[in-house]
């Protein structure tokens, strides 16, 4: 809900803002790639701790959507980060009220689904999971991350 939120003042507010991203969109790639490079080279070299289990403090449903939603609301770089992916791939504001809403309930759908696996992946694995694991993991993200950065920075020169 709080990316839905985020997602609905990045596709109204994308207008005032689309612009500024397009004319800088040099240095944010630039900033944004090197950012990229830094973030993948310390994920993949990161040291794992040892997995512990901690006590889960469950009250009700309720409060556990209420806790997370303004944790995630907390956030804001989740609104600059739709901003940058929308003028990444070339969204512009439409004139029409139903492209913006099927792109916000395309942005709820799709938070849904990846908030859904990351549940369901992390009960399913949870009990799998061993330090040595956790190092590869790392690597693997570290190397997706990094090789995100080094495409980012390549735009700059196409």
């Amino acid at each position: 809900m709080a990316d839905t939120i985020y997602g609905m003042i990045a596709v109204f507010g994308l207008s005032v803002v689309s612009n500024l991203l397009i004319a800088n969109q040099f240095w944010l790639r630039l900033v944004g790639g090197i950012f990229l490079f830094y973030l993948g080279i310390k994920t993949a070299y990161s040291k794992t701790e040892e997995i512990t289990q901690p006590g889960v403090v469950h009250k009700t449903l309720l409060s556990d959507f209420f806790s997370t939603f303004f944790l995630t609301l907390a956030n804001p770089m989740t609104i600059l980060s739709f901003l940058a992916v929308f003028a990444g791939l070339g969204l512009s504001v439409t004139e029409s009220y139903l492209d913006s809403t099927g792109l916000i309930l395309g942005i709820f759908a799709g938070s849904a689904f990846w908030w859904f696996l990351l549940s369901e992946g992390i009960t399913f694995f949870r009990k799998k999971m061993n330090q040595k694991i956790m190092s590869w993991v790392n690597r693997v993200a570290g190397t997706i991350i990094l090789g995100f950065g080094l495409i980012a920075l390549l735009t700059i020169f196409s």
